[in-house]
């Protein structure tokens, strides 16, 4: 991401659930951050009535499918956060390494997008992750980003852990939870691309992702890497999935059942029940386009919301 001057940021770093402050290369212990106010709904797309039934039914979600290039999503996130004096939580764990300073990358892009207060938490050990003192931290936090790399990690560390209890209560108090690349796939119901064998199996060893997004499974790096067909088959073993692919630098932002498309590629949707006319079996949107998860239509606002041209309400032909 392309870097601007920032006002000064702290990180708060646990790795096994000790707490290390990091302040212009010093290291010290630190309090945690105040909790922040609640995060503001008018920054999400409006839930319909009625709970929702695929989204979260409080909070928000800001999904992105890698390689990120502007702020304009970061800052979203910080924003629904509470704003630069929220309290943020990093977690890194889809990444290989276990140094913590080779994910200051990713805490200096929180920090341009505005944030002042990121804690990072990171532990590849089941026992930690389900230890009141690690979760410590998500207990004050309003917002939660996951970093990119592999998300069957993710899942071997977190999934039905007291840590994974905790990330549903940050959304359950309005908070939001985002998250790029593997941070976005392990954000969904069931997990593409999470065999440990290699990121080119779409359905293996892992397939069970934290749950936030029911009945979804979400693909990333989508036109960048020329994956924009590899979801086809998955949603034809599994009907009943709705498949959403991201391109880089483009992210959802989920509330209740519906979702808002921003950045600057596409979304590509993959509904057994829906085709183009053509008959190709997913279809794209763009920014500022909105979904409606529970109904599975798709519209353009700035069209006045109009339908998204070609697509017809039919199932995939075999």
């Amino acid at each position: 991401m392309r870097k601007r001057p920032r006002p000064a940021a702290t990180a708060v770093l646990a790795f096994g659930g000790g707490l290390v402050l990091f302040t212009g290369g010093a290291v010290a212990q630190s309090p945690a951050p105040a909790v922040s106010p609640s995060p503001s709904p008018s920054s999400a797309p409006s839930p319909p009535l009625g709970p929702p039934q695929f989204g979260p039914a409080r909070g928000t979600l800001v999904i992105v499918g890698g390689g990120l290039k502007s702020e304009a999503i970061l800052k979203r996130f910080v924003d629904l956060a509470g704003g630069p004096d929220s309290s943020i939580v990093m977690i890194p764990t889809a990444g290989e390494s276990d140094e913590m300073a080779d994910y200051a990358e990713d805490l200096r892009d929180l920090a341009d997008a505005g944030a002042r207060h990121v804690r990072m938490i990171h532990t590849r050990d089941r026992k930690t992750a389900d230890s009141a003192a690690f979760v410590a931290p998500l207990r004050e936090a309003s917002g939660v980003w996951f970093s990119g790399g592999r998300q069957w990690r993710l899942a071997d560390a977190y999934l039905d852990t007291k840590t994974h209890d905790e990330l549903r209560a940050v959304l359950a108090r309005g908070g939001v939870v985002g998250g790029t690349s593997a941070g976005a796939t392990i954000l969904g119901a069931f997990m593409v691309r999470g065999d440990t064998s290699g990121n080119t199996v779409m359905v293996g060893d892992h397939v069970v992702g934290l749950g936030f997004v029911k009945g979804v499974t979400i693909d990333q790096h989508l036109l960048k890497r020329n994956r924009q067909f590899d979801l086809v088959p998955v949603i034809e073993s599994h009907p009943d999935l709705l498949g959403i692919g991201l391109d880089e630098d483009t992210a959802i932002v989920v509330r209740g059942d519906r979702f808002e498309v921003m950045g600057s590629g596409y979304v590509a949707i993959y509904d057994h029940n829906r085709r183009l006319d053509s008959g190709g079996p997913f279809y794209l949107l763009t920014a500022g386009d909105r979904y409606d998860l529970k109904t599975r239509d798709a519209q353009r606002p700035q069209m006045r919301g109009t339908p998204v041209e070609r697509v017809v309400k039919e199932p995939w032909t075999k």
